[in-house]
């Protein structure tokens, strides 16, 4: 039996923890969303100063309605949630009212059995008129056990009255909580509703804009060609340099990698802040769904202008080249694994440098109002996904 109860205590225990942490986890992402909201507001405001409607406000603001379904799916699970919470509050709050009720006309019992034998004397009398010792004292442990009955009582009442004011405000705090997130429920369906209307309209504007876009994916991808080209040709050089050299360099690349490795989705970000506006891989055009864009073989990620690029982690400058259309590039090495940081105005580093994790490696330019870096990561000369290694 202790142990059938002992059982049932940790698999409560274990329910309770794994459901506070479900809850930190879901005030998380939401914490989250709602921050890569307001950077996009930010990011937006950079780009509605100028004059032109471009792809990139449509990037921004369909990544802001992505965001904010997810924040409605959050905010809808929360409410449930909390209805539910609110419910079992509820039936806990009549429980114990129920049971302060139970205790109170159990107390009006014993005071008016009391008042009718307040006579002292007919007390001592009852005692004393006892058979025998033994009848006596069973006696007088009854009146005893009476009196203690009745403060025992008193205090339970005052006990759950407390309990019941206090489960009460909870109870109240929890409907509050309820309306307020309703609300922004309802606050947050509107901003949707005029962010797709936005997107619709800048969608319209820039359909009319065919032949250039078509012009200018053509550039853009010879420019991506270009990048791909000097990359892949550094990492095969690295590769070969790699395969000739010496045992002690071969072990300590080969100790720095499996930290690497050891950090995959804990990696920092390369801007302090920022929004991923352009994801690794084949996509099709915003707008001109027919036509395929040149495949990413990183990501691009919008932040403030002029930010500082940081390095994700330990490693050695390999090499600063410039590039048409991502201006100057810094490429590090992290023992057989590369990062590549594009689109810089500024390098403050050199090759062959020995960088740490968070140090600058350079600022970024100017786009548009604002500032964007191309994020490579590599394994040797196989190109990775950056949102599978750096922290969500």
């Amino acid at each position: 039996m202790k142990k059938n109860i002992a059982t049932l205590f940790l698999i409560c225990f274990a329910l309770t923890t794994a459901f506070s942490q479900n809850v930190s986890e879901q005030t998380r992402q939401r914490e989250a969303i709602e921050k890569e909201i307001a950077l996009l507001d930010k990011q937006l405001a950079s780009t509605k100063s100028q004059q032109q409607t471009s792809t990139r406000e449509l990037s921004l603001i369909q990544r802001k309605i992505s965001n904010r379904r997810q924040l409605l799916s959050r905010i809808e699970s929360d409410i449930k949630f909390t209805e539910i919470r609110t419910q079992e509050k509820e039936r806990e709050v009549n429980r114990l009212k129920k049971e302060l009720e139970n205790l109170k006309d159990k107390y009006k019992h014993l005071i008016y059995s009391s008042y009718k034998n307040r006579d002292k004397t007919a007390w001592i009398l009852y005692v004393l008129a006892s058979k025998n010792v033994e009848q006596g004292y069973r006696r007088w442990s009854y009146l005893r056990s009476y009196s203690e009955t009745m403060k025992r009582t008193a205090d339970a009442i005052r006990v759950k009255s407390d309990n019941v004011r206090a489960e009460i405000l909870k109870l109240e705090a929890m409907r509050e909580e309820s309306l307020a997130m309703k609300k922004q429920r309802e606050d947050e369906y509107r901003s949707l509703a005029q962010e797709e209307k936005k997107a619709r309209d800048i969608i319209n504007t820039l359909s009319r804009r065919e032949r250039e876009f078509r012009n200018q994916i053509t550039a853009k991808r010879r420019e991506v060609e270009r990048l791909n080209r000097e990359i892949e040709r550094i990492l095969a050089e690295a590769a070969k340099a790699n395969r000739n050299a010496g045992a002690e360099e071969v072990a300590a690349a080969r100790v720095l990698s499996g930290i690497f490795e050891n950090n995959k989705g804990k990696l920092p970000w390369p801007v302090k802040d920022g929004v991923i506006i352009e994801q690794f891989g084949q996509h099709n055009h915003p707008v001109f769904k027919n036509i395929k864009l040149p495949f990413n073989n990183g990501v691009n990620i919008a932040t403030s202008l002029n930010a500082e690029v940081l390095s994700v982690f330990d490693g050695i400058v390999k090499q600063i080249l410039v590039m048409p259309g991502y201006n100057q590039c810094v490429l590090v090495q992290h023992g057989n694994y590369y990062t590549f940081y594009t689109k810089m105005e500024k390098v403050k580093v050199s090759a062959g440098e020995t960088v740490r994790t968070g140090e600058v490696l350079g600022t970024l330019a100017e786009s548009e109002g604002s500032s964007v870096i191309h994020f490579q990561l590599w394994h040797g000369t196989s190109k990775q996904n950056p949102e599978h290694w750096i922290s969500k």
